[in-house]
């Protein structure tokens, strides 16, 4: 296995300010060969159709994506997030949880992708972190996946904002628990550095003693995560900030961790330092990948980039944004020495139509409602 370059739909313009249609070309002409579904991209096709995000006009967007992925050669590597499904206290939250995740199945399925991401809760009412109801909850979870035909994996995530699991260590330790092989981890360089080594809110952009600590923390990361658990990799940079995060900040939104709220405005690509990149998270990259230090990690490296850029209401913004996520991944296969360890790139044309004909939305859209 090598290394594959993927994006997420949302880094190439936000649901709201750019459909997603354009967003899936861009990628295919910018040569990326995988494409991870942003969920919000999904949901805003289906409310484009006629009676809104229905369940089934779910399924007829998935059947979309789908067709115009195919016509592109581009590969859907997975879709999410699946939020906040762990630690409910609410009977009745955790079943709706339950039932909104069969209906993620059918789109997945649709979609050709076994994998859904789930990032650690950011809820802070109604939740808990203890790790027996946690992992008990995501266990329920792996269990109903590996009984689907085909079967699924979760691919858990620490957000750096979260309310309980903000660290790999705390990921990894809840991936332990759950003790199912279809639950693992994706792994997001600047959600690790984003909690150990930055913080926002201080004038130089660093935890105190960042320097030496995300150190151990990365050394100690690559003598703990078994490799065989990542599912796949998000890599992104972020930029530091001129003026600390505050209350009287920009980017402060209320009720909103500052963590959070400096990561849907400032991520960069990686490599883009020029542009302000801070994060050590080439060191991240090299604990996680390198073969002989690190844990030897080879499959989809996906770039899931939030920032202000992306609601630019121009349409110039998807093509300018899969441009520069093709710059990085060149940028990262130099610096990584991956010359010999990626896959060729090829975009050729499948013999697929280039969009869905009415006459197949129409066959599409009745089986949906099925």
């Amino acid at each position: 296995m090598s290394y594959k370059p993927a994006i997420c739909s949302m880094s190439l313009g936000r649901a709201w300010a750019h459909t997603l249609s354009p967003k899936l070309a861009a990628a295919s002409s910018a040569s990326l060969p995988g494409i991870e579904i942003f969920f919000e991209d999904l949901l805003y096709l289906a409310s484009s159709l006629p009676g809104g995000p229905t369940p089934s006009n779910q399924l007829l967007a998935a059947h979309q994506i789908r067709a115009q992925c195919t016509t592109l050669n581009l590969e859907i590597m997975g879709i999410g997030p699946f939020n906040n499904c762990e630690g409910l206290l609410s009977p009745t939250a955790r079943a709706q949880k339950l039932e909104e995740l069969h209906l993620w199945f059918e789109i997945a399925r649709i979609l050709g992708t076994d994998i859904i991401q789930i990032p650690c809760t950011f809820m802070t009412k109604g939740v808990t972190g203890d790790l027996a109801i946690v992992s008990r909850d995501l266990r329920e979870i792996a269990d109903l996946g590996a009984s689907q035909n085909p079967p699924f994996k979760f691919a858990y995530e620490n957000l750096c904002w979260g309310t309980f699991n903000d660290t790999w260590e705390k990921a990894w330790s809840v991936v332990e628990a759950v003790g199912r092989d279809n639950f693992g981890l994706c792994l997001d360089t600047f959600n690790i550095a984003g909690r150990e080594y930055a913080d926002p809110c201080a004038e130089d952009g660093k935890c105190v003693g960042a320097d030496v600590t995300f150190k151990e923390s990365l050394r100690r990361m690559a003598r703990t995560i078994d490799a065989k658990k990542i599912f796949y990799v998000q890599v992104v940079d972020a930029e530091r900030l001129r003026v600390p995060m505050s209350e009287s900040h920009a980017f402060h939104v209320e009720g909103q961790k500052p963590r959070m709220s400096w990561s849907r405005n400032c991520r960069l690509f990686m490599c883009e330092e020029e542009r302000g990149g801070y994060l050590p998270v080439m060191d991240v990259l090299k604990a996680i990948c390198d073969e002989e230090e690190g844990l030897g990690y080879k499959g989809w490296i996906s770039m899931e980039l939030f920032n202000r850029s992306l609601l630019r209401e121009d349409e110039s913004v998807p093509r300018e944004h899969a441009e520069r996520a093709m710059r990085s991944w060149e940028k990262i296969v130099e610096r990584m020495g991956w010359e010999n360890k990626v896959e060729p790139l090829n975009v050729a044309p499948r013999k697929a139509v280039s969009r869905v004909s009415q006459k197949e939305v129409e066959s599409i859209e009745i089986s949906a409602r099925l």
